[in-house]
């Protein structure tokens, strides 16, 4: 081989003989001594600046952006794209303005054909960047380069090794909503209420398609539980790996507002073709997906991963048989696979939280101190969220500046609001179906299933039943709530405990004991 590049600099070197020696090494010339790799690439050059002003900028970059020169002949010239769908698309739409824009530039041309670009077709020597992605060259093959003669073995070898920081450099999502770089998985808080969602996510960020058997993973909760900080942790961990994954992250409002923009644009197929190529796929807030069309869309795109064994989560306010506003056919995806109820933190988790919130201010403020009787008090009585808790923490830092010497009640004033004490409060459905499912050892998704063993229709019917007298909602609404059932179900359920709750007294104070643990 060193022998071959010796031989072939000599020939350079020489002006008569080098005509000689070039295509010797791969490299064609034409008559004027021009390679004719330089000639095809002017050639293309021009044609794609005739093509860009002819579709305009937005639609070449969408579709023509990774459009190549694979080799010209006299009368045929061969393009060559990444995927079978862009060689479709362009086939079917623009085949005959390429070759009219080729014939204007050379009018022998009487072809031009779309191939598409796999690791068994060769490159040409002169697009070394080609030979590296689709078919490494066996063999060292000579290329002319500004500073001289270049082994394509040697291009491709340092091609390789400046590709590889990509998996240190790959930090961010090919796109979608922004992450913010807190929400790690060390920051997250580990309590009781949300060690399996954690343990669950973990899983999935360092094992990926590992994690089939999560998929897809659904977290939900109420709001100011973690969710969101959960899910960019497993997006933030996913793309630290080794494996170097491909990640989007969306929240459902930014999914529906980018749709519409590639419907709009005329650009939902590019859009199409880039979520199905990814491999980790999260999207947050779920509740808020709306619009026939664009659940239709999200339905294809989540069969579509799921069925390829590609890792998809999602997270919502609420279990995913109870997103009424959903497809139906949504629904049941993101029901065949996990769903994680992550709770309200308990006490411990609550002072931890106000702990590490006070020891990331102390690094801002090293004079910062707020006593650990106050913390403590704080995580006694703000109980509803995470989110209520960092504001009862912020309120307490800002008052800290003026008020050094804070007390107890002095904090009581502060964040009464917070604490809320003494007004009822307002009771969900899903807590009522968590609270009977835990007392009857059931699981949540039985009490809305179609099951009709005694052990299922009992707590179902109880908890039909205190969902009528604790929470202001509808027999309607309630059946829909219960696996959508009719109303008349949930009537006669009501009627049902009525009657036994007059009779038995054993009953009687199961009830007031499940409405006292809802209320809690």
């Amino acid at each position: 081989m060193q022998m071959n590049s010796a031989r072939t600099a000599g020939a350079l070197a020489n002006g008569e003989n080098a005509r000689q020696a070039l295509p010797q090494a791969g490299v064609q010339t034409t008559d004027a001594g021009v390679p004719s790799d330089m000639k095809q690439d002017a050639l293309f050059d021009r044609v794609s600046a005739r093509l860009k002003a002819q579709v305009g900028p937005d639609v070449y970059a969408s579709w023509f952006g990774r459009l190549k020169i694979h080799s010209v002949s006299k009368s045929l010239v061969r393009l060559s794209v990444p995927t079978t769908f862009l060689k479709s698309w362009i086939n079917n739409r623009y085949l005959d303005l390429i070759t009219s824009l080729f014939q204007q530039e050379d009018a022998e041309i009487l072809k031009v054909e779309i191939l598409v670009r796999t690791a068994t077709r060769g490159a040409r020597a002169g697009a070394v960047e080609d030979a590296v992605v689709e078919q490494p060259a066996p063999q060292a093959q000579t290329r002319r380069t500004a500073s001289g003669p270049q082994t394509v073995a040697s291009a491709v070898a340092s091609v390789a090794a400046a590709a590889q920081p990509r998996a240190t450099q790959n930090t961010s999502p090919l796109f979608g909503s922004p992450l913010d770089p807190r929400y790690t998985f060390d920051a997250f808080v580990e309590g009781t209420s949300n060690r399996v969602a954690l343990a669950a996510a973990r899983t999935i960020a360092e094992a990926g398609a590992g994690a089939v058997r999560f998929n897809p993973l659904f977290v939900h909760s109420s709001v100011g539980l973690g969710k969101t900080h959960l899910l960019q942790a497993i997006a933030l961990g996913a793309l630290s790996s080794a494996r170097n994954p491909r990640v989007v992250y969306l929240t459902a409002e930014y999914f529906m507002w980018r749709f519409a923009t590639a419907i709009r644009d005329n650009d939902a197929l590019s859009l199409k073709e880039t979520l199905r190529n990814i491999d980790l796929l999260i999207i947050d807030d779920m509740q808020f997906l709306q619009g026939n069309s664009i659940q239709n869309e999200f339905c294809h795109l989540l069969n579509m991963l799921l069925d390829s064994a590609k890792q998809v989560v999602v997270a919502a306010d609420r279990a995913p048989w109870e997103l009424e506003s959903l497809d139906p056919r949504v629904r049941s995806r993101l029901q065949g696979g996990v769903a994680i109820e992550m709770e309200a933190p308990d006490y411990e988790m609550r002072l931890e939280i106000l702990k590490r919130r006070l020891a990331a201010a102390q690094q801002e403020d090293h004079s910062l101190d707020i006593s650990p009787e106050i913390l403590s008090h704080v995580a006694r009585n703000i109980t509803a969220s995470g989110r209520e808790l960092e504001g009862a923490f912020n309120q307490l830092l800002f008052r800290r500046s003026f008020e050094p010497n804070l007390t107890i009640e002095r904090v009581d004033e502060l964040l009464g609001h917070l604490v809320a004490a003494g007004e009822p409060r307002r009771v969900r459905i899903e807590d009522i179906q968590r609270v009977v499912a835990k007392h009857y050892n059931v699981s949540r998704q039985e009490l809305v299933s179609n099951r009709r063993t005694r052990v299922i229709v009992k707590p179902r019917q109880i908890a039909m039943y205190l969902s009528k007298t604790l929470t202001p909602r509808s027999f309607p609404e309630i059946g829909r709530r219960f696996g959508g059932r009719d109303h008349t179900t949930v009537l006669h359920a009501v009627r049902k405990i009525e009657e036994l709750i007059s009779g038995d007294t054993k009953l009687s104070h199961e009830i007031e004991l499940l409405k006292r643990l809802i209320n809690e």
